[in-house]
């Protein structure tokens, strides 16, 4: 981790656990719980796409097979959640390597066109399998969790709970960035015939960066389904795979910044405009097209472009 990097890490941490300090209502703690959740998503999504530059439109499905796994063994079939959490990512890690055997071998919109039918068919059978998931109706009763005997019912506990485990990740992928695999994993991004010949594996890592994404979807999804107790398929549907990327890309893709700024963004933003609910999809595409137009490398690009210049006129 570059020094600019932990200062604005450590910052970050400290206002992040200010926060409950400063704001005690339990709307906002809320709020921040689910910008947490959404972070993990979008992390996995942006090693994969902004550091791979292999997109995938799926990300909900891992989402949705970390919810039901867990909330289905732990209340269906009485398993400690902690156990059912830790089947529900290594579930989602099999997949996603099954899944990208074939899937990883096509490229740009091919891969991405492979992912979204996959998304559909997940989805369908959390609706089909009834006995399990409770079908459209969604699956209720799921616990609470319990973390040292401190049961974790509060939307403090919960918060402190969930950004400690989104801290550690960025802190985890910030140092993978700059290793010899991020490196590698930069260099499949911009060629992979070039990447190949210079050494780096790129079908392992290819597939080791997807179950990377698949993991923290599902970490985020068990993390979901055991902070709300009620889930339905409604929450794991296409158009939120879409909302992910759409976060990544406005974010920053190759930034891991970026999908914490992309994750704030566009969680807070449907609070800010519940009266044009019924008009999200172009919301999203229109706020996806500005930034695509005007800002091509995200908000973390701009940020970024800005301390450069910064920095460069007091050097």
């Amino acid at each position: 981790m570059s020094k600019k990097n932990f200062l604005a890490y450590v910052v970050f941490a400290i206002a992040i656990f200010l926060f409950p300090v400063v704001e005690r209502d339990e709307y906002f703690l809320t709020v921040m719980i689910i910008v947490g959740i959404n972070v993990l998503v979008t992390l996995g999504l942006t090693m994969l796409i902004g550091f791979a530059g292999q997109l995938s439109l799926c990300q909900a499905a891992f989402y949705g097979i970390g919810a039901y796994t867990t909330g289905v063994l732990s209340t269906k079939f009485g398993i400690n959640p902690w156990i059912s959490i830790v089947f529900a990512i290594f579930l989602a890690c099999c997949v996603a390597f099954f899944l990208g055997l074939p899937a990883l071998k096509l490229r740009g919109h091919y891969l991405a066109m492979a992912t979204l039918g996959f998304g559909e068919i997940v989805n369908i059978v959390f609706k089909e399998l009834g006995t399990l998931t409770g079908g459209p109706s969604g699956l209720t009763g799921i616990p609470r969790l319990t973390l040292a005997g401190i049961c974790l019912d509060t939307d403090l506990r919960y918060f402190v709970f969930v950004w400690f485990f989104v801290l550690l990740v960025i802190a985890f992928l910030m140092n993978l960035t700059r290793s010899r695999v991020g490196r590698g994993l930069l260099a499949l991004k911009r060629s992979e015939d070039a990447a190949g010949v210079m050494g780096v594996p790129v079908a392992r890592y290819k597939i080791e960066v997807f179950m990377l994404g698949s993991a923290l979807a599902a970490l985020g999804g068990a993390f979901y389904a055991h902070y709300v107790t009620v889930i339905s398929p409604e929450s794991f549907d296409v158009f939120f795979s879409l909302v992910v990327v759409t976060m990544v890309v406005a974010g920053g893709l190759t930034y891991v910044w970026g999908s914490v700024i992309g994750a704030f963004f566009f969680t807070i933003l449907p609070e800010v405009l519940q009266a044009f609910e019924d008009y999200s999809i172009v919301t999203y595409g229109s706020i996806l097209l500005f930034i695509l137009m005007f800002m091509p490398q995200g908000i973390a690009g701009i940020i970024d472009s800005g301390m450069k210049k910064v920095k460069r006129a007091f050097s």
